[in-house]
């Protein structure tokens, strides 16, 4: 099997502090619904971005008892909260790095943004603590090659949280099997840049803070609402024709194809909250309103502006890097009001995780 070839020996442990940094993402193609082991049942595409960003370190301590343990810290405070659900991913990933369980590990983890509101705060926050441990499995096998490095830590964040297969590498990468990218995988994500037209590698994403609160459903509860979603099976192969063309139209710059499938996936992903069993919506009323100012200034100022939306009320909203100051104006002038406290983030297309 594949998944074999993430499979390491162990090792004379050692101590070690490692420190990354790994951004959040924007799917434009969305992954809702899974299978066991994080398998999406349709592929999905997204933009890296720059400023919403994880940030963790992690000390390596050899464990004299030679079990697993872990403190975790977030912003300099234990969160027990978390701990459970990292319990969960050590356990899962155990069996890749064997090595890890002569270790207690110290992790201290902060966010650029508010994490559990809908800015795939898992996403970044699973990257940066992979790209630690594959940090430690290349200090421990120093003859380990940089792809090898980046494709197993896309393999083991996966694990964590499907989306943050996306949150290694940049500008634009993909997850999920497919026959558009014949390099494509379930197991890890891919980057999609040697075709890409310029423009997509530095489009700005400006995200609008409608609601930072923790999320009334979480991404894992929605994703298990697509086993008996009525819509699923015809969700999933809108998703796989949204990738081939939009993968199309990211290499011919066909700007009003990408306007037009971005937003068509935000809303289809809503609609799948909205009619399944139980039922949900984390639209909030505001976010409907950043929307429909966004269609206004699109048809009266033609100008290539779009929006998507995450697993929650806030609003993404995407365009080419010589709009920057148009929008920066349009979002100061109307959309600041719909903002809880006012509040907006500008980043822009990146190009992945480093190394603090």
């Amino acid at each position: 099997m594949e998944e074999n070839l993430f499979v390491s020996k162990t090792a004379p442990p050692r101590e070690f502090k490692s420190f990354w940094e790994a951004p959040s993402n924007i799917a434009l193609v969305k992954y809702w619904g899974k299978i066991s082991s994080q398998i999406p049942k349709n592929p999905s595409l997204s933009f890296t971005l720059s400023k919403c960003v994880t940030k963790t370190e992690i000390l390596f301590k050899p464990h004299k008892s030679k079990t697993f343990d872990f403190d975790f810290y977030f912003d300099d405070k234990p969160m027990t909260n978390f701990e459970i659900k990292l319990g969960t991913f050590f356990k899962l990933v155990s069996s890749y790095i064997p090595w890890i369980n002569e270790y207690k590990l110290v992790i201290k983890s902060q966010n650029s943004f508010p994490h559990s509101s809908g800015i795939a705060s898992s996403a970044s926050a699973m990257a940066a603590l992979s790209l630690n441990l594959m940090d430690m499995e290349r200090k421990l096998f120093p003859k380990m090659d940089n792809s090898f490095f980046y494709q197993k830590a896309s393999f083991l964040a996966r694990l964590g949280s499907g989306s943050a297969a996306r949150s290694i590498k940049g500008p634009v990468t993909i997850w999920g099997k497919n026959n558009s990218v014949s390099f494509s995988s379930d197991l890890y994500a891919v980057n999609f840049d040697d075709e890409l037209s310029p423009i997509f590698k530095t489009y700005q994403n400006a995200i609008l803070l409608v609601d930072k609160n923790s999320k009334s459903v979480t991404s894992s509860q929605g994703h298990n609402l697509m086993n008996k979603h009525p819509y699923a099976s015809n969700r999933f192969i809108q998703a796989k024709s949204n990738l081939k063309n939009l993968v199309d139209i990211m290499k011919s710059e066909d700007l009003d194809g990408f306007v037009e499938i971005v937003e068509s996936e935000a809303l289809s992903l809503h609609a799948m909250m909205m009619t399944s069993n139980p039922y949900f919506i984390l639209f909030k009323p505001n976010t409907l309103s950043i929307i429909e100012k966004t269609w206004d200034l699109r048809k009266n100022k033609k100008i290539p502006i779009c929006f998507t939306l995450d697993a929650g009320a806030n609003v993404h909203l995407l365009y080419p890097f010589e709009f920057k100051n148009i929008v920066k104006i349009f979002i100061e002038d109307e959309l600041k009001e719909f903002c809880q406290n006012g509040q907006y983030i500008l980043d822009y297309v990146g190009v992945g995780a480093k190394k603090i």
